[in-house]
């Protein structure tokens, strides 16, 4: 029986040795997943804050509850360091670190040569290890794989790799870690069987592919999806705005429709980690085979100019009061990049507030998941939602629709108030103040 094989046989009782690389918003719920399933998981970390939480049985994510963590400490299956000498000992090793864009929107992969670099160091026979993290088409076969067998070992035949793409929606309740289908697609079928064996462990459905490239095409082709269907319905809101016509009544309407529509909505920006950055991924490795990607790049126009949209309707807004935007009020209501979380990556608001303050706004914001937040060369800190500091906003801008707001009562005191997410669409009283996306 070969190493590899023998791994099988400990997925299968449990007895393998799991490692996570990275314990962020992808990182920790599968940790957690993993050790809810009678496995030893250890998470490796450079930020000691997280060591140190998970270490004292604390949660720094919204979805994931303290007691989670702590059960799986005081169970023993569930463990965090910042030493990755100890990665020898994991049979298999997720990596789930962040792989951003740099500033000329080319892949910044720079995480993950570091991870596999603490990887190749201690790679031994008979281990799968596994890339999570959202990449370009071809990063696992191309570089991921060639960089571990500088070890001097082979894969598919002394060890396994395999691109299983993360596919986590915080904040959404309705479906949890396990009961989103998980997509598998190993360097060879032992690889690929290995990995599904590993999450068939944990989730409720496991999709195996040929390969690791199309591993990696279906998570860009997820999110290039919705990017540009996003991209659509913003334009229509733009169009929408010229007319004079209410873009939430028209799609709504439109998505009564029982079949041939799908419903997305507008806003004042792309945020969060994979929309905004997997579509350019694509186009990216698109580009250097001479393929001009025009559907990823008009969307990509399109949600990118939505900040300036937004800060354009708000000196209007102010100008019809005989505001100037220089000295203005301004409340930002909401800074994360969607409702009821605290993630700030990428989020349209750090633009819109950058915006109007090069305009000389005064601004403000209240959001309860994000206590604190930097602004250019200071830090912000969320103010309290009371009567006083919305009445003496010359205007309130919704960014994010946070459920925990009152926006009956916002409305009612706010001297007017814009809406880029149609959260006010259940206040019934002094809607002539409110002017929505």
């Amino acid at each position: 029986m070969t190493r590899l094989e023998e791994l099988g046989e400990r997925i299968d009782s449990r007895r393998a040795q799991i490692g996570v690389i990275g314990l962020g918003y992808v990182g920790l719920p599968l940790a957690l997943e993993f050790a809810k399933a009678g496995f030893c998981v250890t998470g490796f970390e450079l930020d000691e804050d997280k060591v140190r939480a998970i270490s004292e049985g604390e949660s720094y994510l919204e979805d994931i509850s303290a007691e989670e963590v702590k059960a799986a400490r005081d169970d023993g299956k569930l463990e965090a360091t910042l030493d990755y000498g100890a990665l020898s000992k994991a049979d298999v090793i997720n990596v789930c670190v962040p792989t951003p864009l740099t500033k000329t929107k080319d892949p910044d992969v720079s995480h993950i040569l570091k991870a596999v670099e603490q990887i190749r160091k201690r790679l031994r026979s008979g281990q799968l290890v596994i890339l999570g993290s959202t990449t370009y088409p071809g990063t696992t076969h191309d570089l991921f794989i060639p960089l571990l067998e500088e070890s001097g070992l082979e894969v598919g035949v002394d060890f396994a790799v395999a691109f299983a793409p993360e596919r986590i929606d915080p904040g959404n309740q309705e479906f949890p870690l396990h009961k989103v289908p998980k997509v598998v697609g190993g360097e060879t079928p032992l690889c690929t069987a290995l990995c599904g064996k590993v999450f068939e462990a944990i989730f409720d459905t496991v999709v195996p592919v040929s390969s690791s490239e199309s591993a990696e095409m279906v998570k860009l082709l997820e999110n290039t999806f919705r990017a540009i269907n996003i991209g659509l319905a913003n334009e229509i809101a733009l169009m929408c705005d010229r007319l004079g016509l209410d873009v939430w009544e028209v799609i709504d309407a439109a998505a009564s429709k029982p079949y041939g529509f799908m419903k997305f909505q507008p806003g004042p920006g792309l945020g969060g980690h994979c929309i905004p950055v997997d579509p350019t991924y694509l186009a990216w490795k698109m580009k250097s085979l001479n393929f001009s990607a025009r559907f990823i790049d008009t969307a990509t126009e399109i949600n990118g100019h939505m900040p300036e949209h937004v800060a354009r309707t708000v000196a209007d807004l102010l100008n019809e009061d005989r505001v100037a935007v220089n000295g203005a009020r301004i409340l930002i209501l909401g800074v994360a990049y969607k409702a009821d979380v605290s993630d700030m990556r990428e989020s349209p608001a750090l633009d819109i507030i950058a915006l109007l303050e090069a305009k000389g706004a005064e601004i403000s914001y209240h959001d309860p998941y994000v206590p604190e937040v930097r602004l250019g060369n200071r830090t912000a800190k969320s103010v309290d939602l009371t009567d006083e500091v919305v009445g003496s906003s010359d205007l309130v801008v919704i960014v994010t629709n946070h459920s925990g707001v009152d926006y009956e009562k916002l409305v009612a005191g706010a001297h007017r108030v814009y809406d880029t997410r149609n959260a006010t669409r259940n206040v019934t009283l002094g809607m002539e103040k409110v002017r929505k996306l």
